[in-house]
């Protein structure tokens, strides 16, 4: 590698995205002292899925003391897993205190970026017309960002309401209506139990049963807050716990599978306990291995669908009619239908076109499936930094402490003095086969599920356990890139 140069500039940075990813990004510059940094968010406010999921129960299966920035804890979490209206009021303060809102440009979409090799900087584009040249790129729009709708014949003809739980329609009053509610994933399993007590009726389409176990949630009390406040370190302890318990959670998955027989006791203790019905409970056991799909937790689920007035149908739909959802067994009328079929998670930074060196396209490179050094640096696409990129999702901690040290580690590399640096390709490859290779005997190989592509690669998952995430990036090996002349 060049020597660093001897006369340093601070560079100019765009931020891509104001939810945990962009916003931790931020405030880590500025903290550290560097200013010359502009967010660009599509919407006209901060908090990423936390602004845009605001479906009836919507909450965080992660504790809020682990799932909150290590430099804020909050001391007045009303809850042990917090909701949605308060973690987006978290992310606000948070915000707000470290000075970071007059640096967000609101209501800017931007739809790509290009490497200029003479400058060497980047053009960023967005769909207002605007171009604006930087020094670092630092896409973090994250991988649930974008709403998946199933490809279902006849879906537009459906003449009731219909929405994604990730735009919800707060206009259609569901009481006493007859819904159908196609996907049985994490949002599911929170909206359902909300709205089943005032549904007329409510169907169930499950393709694939989840594995569910319960969720150790409480109200924090005053005495809570005020230990919180008089003695930190209980905070913190239990912060610790939490995240010791996720990495428990995170063997389980990957390099001690038979742990998992544990966690899947309580799932099928939870199960015979909240559902008397026999022939319902046989339907709501999954065929696959616990952990090849996203684990859930709610002590509501499982009542929810015992009740009289839902039913859960299992059999394949085929399409969609003006007045409801059909299948092979016949057509089941509704008012309104609901899709809980999750986000694109491994489309990756898309829609927007990035181009990088010698003519490279990052939807074109990541053609079979997204790869990035540590989940942060792509070659070919100099002073390019992921937050929340490919294999850097978690199976059972919290993606908050992933995003922190890929914050600081970028801030490493920009702090040693290089102007313009990109990944070396075979620090790369070897790095990204390094990972393949153990998630092919990971439980997320074992099944069809949103960590994977068409093609078979875990393309979203870290394989290992968050602390050896937290020891690969707490010093950038600076002789893993090359500066670019």
């Amino acid at each position: 590698m060049s020597e660093p140069r001897t006369s340093y500039r601070e560079p100019t940075v765009a931020i891509i995205g104001a939810g945990f990813g962009g916003l931790g990004m931020a405030m880590t510059l500025k903290r550290a002292g560097f200013d010359n940094f502009t967010v660009f968010e599509r919407a006209a406010d901060l908090g990423g899925v936390w602004r845009e999921n605001t479906y009836p129960g919507a909450a965080c299966d992660v504790p809020s003391p682990l799932y909150s920035y290590s430099f804020a804890p909050n001391r007045a979490w009303p809850r042990r897993y917090s909701q949605q209206p308060d973690i987006l009021a978290y992310l606000r303060r948070v915000a707000t205190e470290h000075g970071i809102l007059d640096r967000v440009r609101f209501g800017t979409e931007v739809t790509g970026a290009e490497f200029d090799e003479d400058t060497r900087r980047w053009r960023v584009e967005t769909a207002q017309g605007d171009t604006f040249e930087v020094d670092v790129l630092i896409p973090a729009v994250g991988q649930l960002s974008r709403p998946a709708m199933p490809d279902i014949p006849g879906a537009a003809s459906f003449e009731g309401a219909a929405f994604h739980s990730a735009t919800w329609n707060h206009d259609v009053d569901l009481a006493g209506k007859r819904i159908a509610v196609i996907g049985t994933g994490a949002s599911a399993i929170q909206f359902v139990p909300q709205i089943q007590p005032t549904a007329g009726h409510l169907t169930v389409f499950q393709r694939s049963a989840p594995y569910v176990i319960p969720k150790a949630d409480r109200a924090y009390t005053r005495w809570h807050h005020r230990l919180y406040r008089a003695l930190p370190l209980t905070q913190l302890a239990g912060r610790l716990g939490t995240w010791t318990i996720g990495e428990f959670l995170t063997m389980a998955l990957t390099s001690v599978q038979p742990l998992g027989k544990l966690v899947e006791g309580l799932f099928r203790l939870q199960l015979r306990r909240q559902v008397p019905d026999k022939r319902l409970r046989a339907k709501l056991v999954p065929d696959y291995p616990i952990g090849c799909k996203r684990l859930l937790f709610s002590n509501e689920w499982f009542p929810a669908l015992a009740q009289s007035n839902v039913d859960v149908v299992t059999d394949r739909i085929t399409e969609i009619t003006p007045r409801g959802v059909r299948t092979a067994q016949g057509e089941h009328e509704v008012d309104v239908i609901i899709y809980g079929t999750g986000f694109k998670a491994t489309e990756f930074l898309a829609p927007m076109r990035i181009r990088g060196l010698d003519g490279h396209e990052l939807s074109k490179d990541w053609a079979e499936g997204a790869h990035a050094y540590l989940g942060i640096s792509v070659p070919n696409y100099p002073n390019m930094f992921l937050i929340y990129g490919p294999n850097t999702n978690l199976g059972g901690n919290s993606i908050i402490y992933m995003m922190e040290h890929q914050a600081r580690y970028i801030l490493q590399v920009l702090r040693a003095g290089m102007s313009c640096v990109d990944v070396k390709p075979e620090v790369a490859a070897t790095f990204d086969d390094e990972v393949q290779r153990r998630l092919a005997s990971s439980v997320w190989s074992g099944c069809s599920s949103w960590y994977r592509e068409a093609n078979g690669r875990v393309s979203t998952n870290w394989p290992g356990l968050v602390w050896e995430y937290h020891k690969r990036t707490a010093k950038p090996d600076l002789s893993a890139y090359q500066e670019v002349v």
